[in-house]
């Protein structure tokens, strides 16, 4: 059964992933991965419990995004200028590795197409004799606004009006900090030769104009693809 995350938030969408969690820690296994990521970022808030499954598998996430999560890079905040601490939320993850993850299949048997693809990678890495293509990563970015009058769509039109060689932004959402304040969570696939997030944050993203709506940006999951 297929669950995109345009219906993943939905209760039908909830009720398909906890029948899928039940006996599971977590979507591939028993370990966090990608599929995680992109279900996590599409679920608006903890399923509650309604979905004990589901529940327990996102507050996991959540956890793991926060704490515990391979390859992640946690606390890393580049400001505009200083300003008063806000409080702190549960990282959320965004859904989607590029902007081609539109749907998300997790229940679907593995097709014939799927099949002949996978034969070809392999008889293409082992007969390939060309220097191996630059490796991309998959992060996950927090963005904050000043305050709670930052107008949130503008907020992220800037974010996502920078373009660069090996730049991909993906899926947002926003989510709540406190006082009133929410911040924008948006996913981004880099090439990286090509892109450099501290680079980002610190010349792009923190700079005018953008930070004419952004007071800091937190890299909050950075997973080599």
């Amino acid at each position: 059964m297929a669950v995109t995350f345009s219906d993943i938030h939905t209760e039908s969408g909830l009720k398909s992933l906890d029948e899928y969690l039940a006996g599971k820690s977590y979507i591939s296994g028993d370990q966090i991965s990608k599929d995680d990521i992109k279900v996590y970022g599409a679920v608006l808030e903890n399923p509650g419990d309604a979905f004990t499954n589901a529940s327990k598998w996102y507050d996991s996430v959540s956890s793991q995004l926060a704490s515990s999560f391979p390859g992640k890079a946690t606390g890393v905040r580049v400001g505009a200028a200083a300003a008063a601490p806000v409080e702190a939320a549960p990282a959320k993850e965004a859904a989607g590795d590029d902007d081609d993850d539109d749907d998300l299949d997790l229940f679907g048997d593995e097709t014939e197409e799927d099949k002949k693809a996978a034969e070809e990678r392999e008889k293409a890495k082992k007969g390939s004799s060309k220097k191996k293509e630059s490796g991309k990563s998959s992060v996950l970015l927090d963005v904050k606004p000043w305050d709670d009058e930052t107008d949130m769509v503008a907020l992220e039109k800037a974010v996502r009006s920078i373009e660069m060689p090996g730049l991909f932004w993906g899926a947002s959402k926003l989510a709540p900090v406190g006082y009133g304040i929410k911040k924008l969570q948006i996913m981004l696939t880099i090439i990286d030769d090509l892109v450099s997030v501290d680079s980002l944050i610190e010349e792009r993203l923190t700079v005018e104009p953008c930070s004419e709506y952004i007071q800091s940006c937190d890299i909050v999951a950075f997973n080599k693809i």
